[in-house]
């Protein structure tokens, strides 16, 4: 029986939408559809989702950059939830990004620690103390000190000439552009003391859908090379890459979604 799902509660992704063609859809369906098994929610209807993001797109064609936003949430009757799809354009993210340490950690034990959900005020709060502090991005450590994930981003670090992120177990979130990555390049999943990361990494970059793969140029007083020789490595990979995974096929309408 589906847990009872409040109103508006439940869980979202942001896909990418690149020249009116949606990146990785179907990672995305997978990670909500783990996550609403996880939670006890009601499956998510890939079908329907899929019309939808279609529908979408086809209302404003060629879209150069967007976001789709998914939400699977409650609907107020138990064991049901409704499917929201919504479009924006979205400007491209150019240059690199600065970020701060934040003294407030991600608690890995919590119930919603690895799912996107729409419970998202702490991330929101978070990121507003890093802009106050005149960075673009905050990173937060796990409660037991290792580096966990930014705001809004995974992170990625090179260490002793080793690119690393860290594990899931930190806490983090298992983001889409972090498993291309993982997939994609030579990448040590480890969890390492956010101090350490902060003090000693030669290179950091950042990664979630809207962002791709962003160089971090500044670390609370740290320089940091943006994007440094491992970073630009990953950064040509993943935009060779990036049209394998766009959707749907030209020949393709929303009649014709399964």
């Amino acid at each position: 029986m589906p847990t009872y799902v409040p109103p508006g509660e439940g869980l979202f992704e942001s896909v990418r939408v690149v020249a009116g063609r949606t990146f990785a859809l179907e990672r995305h369906l997978e990670r909500m559809r783990r996550s609403a098994a996880a939670l006890g929610m009601p499956p998510v209807p890939a079908s329907e989702v899929r019309r939808a993001a279609a529908a979408a797109l086809a209302a404003r064609p060629g879209l150069p950059h967007g976001r789709l936003r998914l939400t699977w949430a409650g609907s107020g009757t138990p064991g049901e939830c409704d499917l929201g799809v919504r479009l924006d354009p979205v400007a491209p993210r150019e240059g690199p990004e600065t970020v701060v340490t934040l003294d407030v950690p991600v608690d890995e034990r919590h119930p919603l620690a690895g799912h996107k959900a729409t419970a998202y005020l702490d991330h929101v709060l978070a990121l507003a103390a890093a802009r106050e502090r005149g960075a673009g991005e905050g990173i937060r450590g796990s409660t037991s000190g290792d580096l966990c994930e930014a705001t809004a981003a995974n992170v990625f670090h090179v260490l002793d000439g080793r690119l690393c992120t860290p594990t899931l177990a930190s806490g983090a979130l298992p983001g889409v552009t972090r498993s291309l990555v993982l997939d994609w390049c030579e990448v040590v999943e480890v969890d390492v003391a956010l101090r350490e990361v902060a003090e000693r990494a030669s290179e950091v970059f950042l990664t979630s859908a809207t962002r791709g793969v962003q160089p971090v140029s500044r670390w609370d007083d740290r320089t940091l090379p943006a994007p440094g020789p491992l970073t630009r490595q990953v950064q040509e990979k993943w935009e060779r890459r990036v049209p394998e995974l766009l959707w749907p096929a030209e020949c393709e309408s929303p009649r014709e979604m399964r």
